[in-house]
């Protein structure tokens, strides 16, 4: 059993890391929130909340921010890493530098690492070495963690006894947290979710109706499932809170960046255009082309990623995307 006051490191100052920090806190941990920028930090701790993200939620008592990685992981009987997923890879690198062998980790992130494809357990595994890790992942929005809405969320780990327990930090009045064994599901409806939501704002955007979102979500699911399975995730995953919940949500709701970014495409912005006006991180974007690399490795029929990937890097007009996708010949629909 972990101490009634649980000191908890969260690596990653944007608004989902620091969603969780205020969910966090308000469960009893002291809680020390890292951001790399000093002066950004500075200015988080002086204001007691996060202005450039999560305006208008102060940090509750015991939630304090710094940029000193060293002070921050003192006394940390937990690390959970919630940055960007092209960034995971050289914060695991530097966690393995800093804290013992004992140390266990898990992440909010979600997406697949640039220029491998690889998900973020693998990266885990490589720099972290024979630790417990889990992946926090559902259908979540930072906003609505920090104002406090009723939330259900997943928690997969590689042992029961490191799931239960990050699952019991997090846990609380509003926010409910599963366990799962099944890390690789998990993380591929994290991942895979973000690509379609993009697909569903351009369906959106050029006012295709509800009909075709909810055939786009129906489908867009059956493309997730077949890329899962293929990856060695259960199918019974893709049916919960990580995947479909996950799929739907970001596909529906303007909350979503991803969402946002496809309703920018199709009034004619460019995808770097979008990007600017939205101002955060777009995971996406980049999980866009590493998840058309390993469907085409693995042999995985994903149409709807597939159109998006080309509406996004191959100069391919949304109208065009969509109408590719309708000339595609009649099959079973579970095929």
């Amino acid at each position: 059993m972990h101490r009634v006051r649980p000191a908890i490191c969260v690596l990653g100052a944007g608004s989902w890391g620091t969603a969780l920090a205020i969910l966090l806190s308000r469960n009893g941990a002291r809680v020390q929130l890292w951001g790399h920028e000093a002066q950004v930090m500075e200015a988080m701790a002086r204001a007691g909340e996060n202005r450039g993200f999560l305006p208008g939620h102060p940090f509750p008592r015991g939630l304090s921010a710094t940029a000193d990685l060293d002070h921050a992981l003192q006394d940390a009987e937990e690390v959970l890493v919630a940055v960007p997923s092209h960034a995971f890879r050289q914060v695991a690198r530097r966690l393995a530098r800093v804290v013992g062998p004992d140390m266990s980790i898990s992440w909010a992130s979600k997406g697949l690492e640039p220029g491998t494809g690889k998900l973020l357990h693998q990266i885990a595994e490589e720099e972290l070495e024979h630790r417990p890790i889990a992946a926090i992942s559902g259908p979540t929005f930072a906003r609505e963690v920090a104002q406090g809405l009723p939330t259900a969320i997943t928690v997969a780990a590689t042992t029961r006894e490191h799931g239960e327990r990050v699952a019991g930090y997090l846990h609380g009045d509003y926010f409910r947290a599963y366990t799962s064994d099944d890390l690789i599901g998990v993380q591929v409806g994290g991942a895979t979710k973000n690509v379609l939501a993009i697909a569903a704002g351009i369906a959106d955007g050029l006012g295709f109706g509800a009909n075709t979102r909810a055939a786009l979500i129906t489908r867009g699911l059956m493309e997730l499932i077949r890329l899962g399975q293929a990856l060695g995730g259960r199918q019974e995953t893709f049916m919960g809170l990580a995947g479909l919940g996950d799929l739907a949500l970001t596909c529906t709701d303007d909350q979503s960046r991803n969402r946002r970014l496809g309703l920018a495409l199709a009034r004619g912005l460019t995808k770097e255009q979008a990007r600017a006006q939205i101002g955060q991180e777009i995971e996406g974007i980049g999980t866009a082309a590493e998840i058309d690399a390993l469907a085409g490795r693995l042999d995985v029929d994903m149409p709807i990623c597939e159109q998006t990937y080309r509406v996004l890097y191959g100069g391919v007009q949304p109208g065009d995307a969509v109408r590719a996708l309708l000339e595609r010949r009649q099959k079973p629909e579970l095929d």
